[in-house]
């Protein structure tokens, strides 16, 4: 029998692993520069938290990539911030790197540290320059492990495009929120507000839209609603339409405002705005359903406050709601100056409580309202809801808790603010005093003669549009208070006793854009970003086994993956020793 001799395996000649090498080499970078330039040509980026923080609304993707000049966005919010603040600080980066991905080379931004100069006095002169351009700093506070820091800041961006500059305020929310929820709510409304204003400076093109006040029934004059006027004309064509002028406002118009009449309309007038507004034209509302004369308040002591007439109950009845006619006194108010005694020769005035101008801060989810500071409204009525086939309404705002109703006629007596309420009459809680209304409207004048003819109105208008309306039961919420020096309006929503500005303005912004804007940029306001804070008690008790983990964990896992790696290595290569 012949032996057989065992044969071992031939070793790869060097020059072939050296080309094995080469051409694994080779195709990794191949594959690289592949995925690269196929990832410069097809942008896409995956959202994977809950309520998609960092995916673009449709509305602000098309305006970005619309963009038909440059546009520059300055943001003075950065420089040594506690952790909170830079939480707002890295969601102001994060959203404008989002934005740049669709604005491309028409959208530029920059961080500018207002506390960056060397010098104080440079730091100074640098802090005046941002005050004459409107820029207001703020002095937040936080606990950090158990200390209170505070940092002087600029919570601004100034957003410019072809000589147009608009400064945008990147700390909003609620004053009653905690200094966590209100940054929360500030990075919420980033999108929205950065969008806004570039939307101001840098238009899409095309038509504005046509905004109407209504006049020739003692509504607010020109002066009277100077600040509101002017934001109106920053995005919309803005006119004074007498409705015995304008036979028919379809066509001319987009949305009318109804600002605190006074005079009753006549059913000619009434039947133009119902036409108006059942076509699908937009509407906004601000009517006092209570007369009150303060001029007579102070000359008489006393006055009683009595219904107007103003021929409109049917219409806005028909539309889905009701004025009822009284007063909301709150305990969460606003203040009247009252003398209080006498110092030397001269009158004391103390600012002092008056129920009668609620503080309102419970507002809806909806986008006009979400994430709104406190606004003021004075002597206000309640709104009622009333069946309306196919309007669907929302309640917008509610007085508070400590809400007290006063059927007509109402005494109005400046003494009362010098008297301690009685909490225990203040029973009628969340009180509506503002309503969207959304939907189909049915005519008032459906089958019923126009008014002045013999012309019938058909039951079903074929011609029905949706539309919306806005419903405010206070006709002075887009007044605005007159400098009694200079003779210039203040901004609508500045009180001048609490030197505060309440959300007037705001609100009334909102709800244009809510009535007017087509693209659906006004959605975004509806963002929300929940808080998921830490347990600190828990966090302060586990602090040492979770650094020992957050240190210790990579070093185990790296040692790990090294041992695992020479194991196989061995076992692969040990059979060619």
């Amino acid at each position: 029998m012949e032996a057989t001799t065992p044969t071992t395996a031939a070793l790869p000649a060097p020059a072939s692993r050296k080309r094995q090498d080469l051409t694994r080499f080779a195709a990794i970078i191949g594959t690289l520069l592949l995925l690269n330039f196929v990832a410069q040509r097809f942008f896409f980026r995956l959202d994977l938290t809950q309520e998609k923080r960092y995916t673009m609304s449709d509305a602000t993707k098309k305006l970005l990539s619309t963009l038909k000049q440059p546009v520059t966005i300055t943001v003075y919010l950065t420089g040594d911030f506690p952790p909170n603040f830079r939480r707002l600080e890295q969601g102001v980066r994060e959203t404008l790197n989002e934005m740049q991905v669709y604005g491309g080379g028409n959208l530029n931004f920059i961080f500018i540290d207002p506390s960056a100069a060397g010098t104080e006095a440079g730091r100074n002169k640098f802090y005046e320059t941002l005050f004459k351009k409107g820029l207001k700093p703020t002095n937040l506070g936080a606990n950090e492990n158990g200390k209170r820091v505070e940092k002087i800041i600029f919570p601004w961006a100034v957003v410019q495009a072809g000589g147009q500059t608009r400064n945008v305020l990147l700390l909003r929310g609620s004053q009653v929120a905690s200094p966590a929820e209100r940054l929360n709510q500030s990075i919420e409304g980033l999108e929205y507000e950065l969008a806004s204003a570039i939307r101001q400076v840098a238009p899409p093109g095309g038509a504005k839209r046509r905004l109407g006040v209504i006049t020739g029934h003692g509504e607010l004059t020109n002066p009277e609603m100077a600040d509101i006027l002017t934001a109106w004309s920053q995005n919309y064509d803005v006119f004074r339409v007498d409705l015995n002028q304008v036979k028919d406002l379809r066509g001319n118009l987009d949305a009318v405002v109804i600002a605190k009449p006074t005079g009753p309309y006549s059913e000619q007038d009434k039947f133009r705005l119902d036409q108006f507004i059942t076509h699908g034209g937009r509407a906004l509302f601000f009517v006092d359903a209570l007369r009150v004369d303060l001029d007579s308040v102070s000359r008489n002591g006393a006055a009683l406050a009595t219904p107007y007439n103003l021929n409109l109950d049917d219409l806005l009845f028909r539309y889905g709601v009701r004025l009822n006619p009284d007063l909301l006194l709150d305990l969460n108010c606003g203040q009247i100056p009252l003398v209080t005694g006498v110092t030397g020769n001269k009158p004391k005035i103390e600012p002092l409580p008056w129920q009668l101008y609620p503080l309102i801060n419970r507002f809806s989810p909806n986008p006009i309202t979400r994430n709104l500071d406190a606004v003021y409204l004075k002597f206000v009525g309640n709104i009622d809801t009333v069946k309306a086939v196919g309007i669907r309404k929302t309640s917008l705002m509610t007085t508070s808790r400590y809400t007290r109703r006063l059927p007509a006629p109402v005494p109005i007596n400046f003494n009362d603010a010098r008297l301690e309420p009685n909490p225990k009459l203040y029973q009628n809680s969340y009180q509506s005093v503002g309503y969207l209304l959304e939907g189909t409207f049915r005519s008032l004048f459906a089958n019923r003669a126009i008014p002045g003819t013999t012309q019938y109105q058909p039951d079903q208008n074929p011609n029905a549009a949706p539309s919306k309306i806005l419903v405010i039961s206070d006709g002075d919420f887009l007044r605005n208070d007159v400098d009694p020096k200079s003779g210039r309006p203040f901004r609508l929503g500045f009180d001048r006793l609490a030197n505060t500005e309440f959300a007037n303005r705001e609100l009334i912004l909102n709800a244009t854009d809510y009535l007017l804007d087509e693209t659906g940029l006004i959605a975004v306001r509806g963002k929300q970003i929940t808080l998921r804070p830490l347990d600190k008690v828990q966090l302060a008790d586990h602090r040492r086994p979770w650094q020992a983990l957050n240190l210790g964990a990579p070093l185990v896992l790296l040692a790990a993956f090294g041992a695992v790696r020479a194991w196989r290595r061995k076992r692969r290569y040990a059979r060619f020793a």
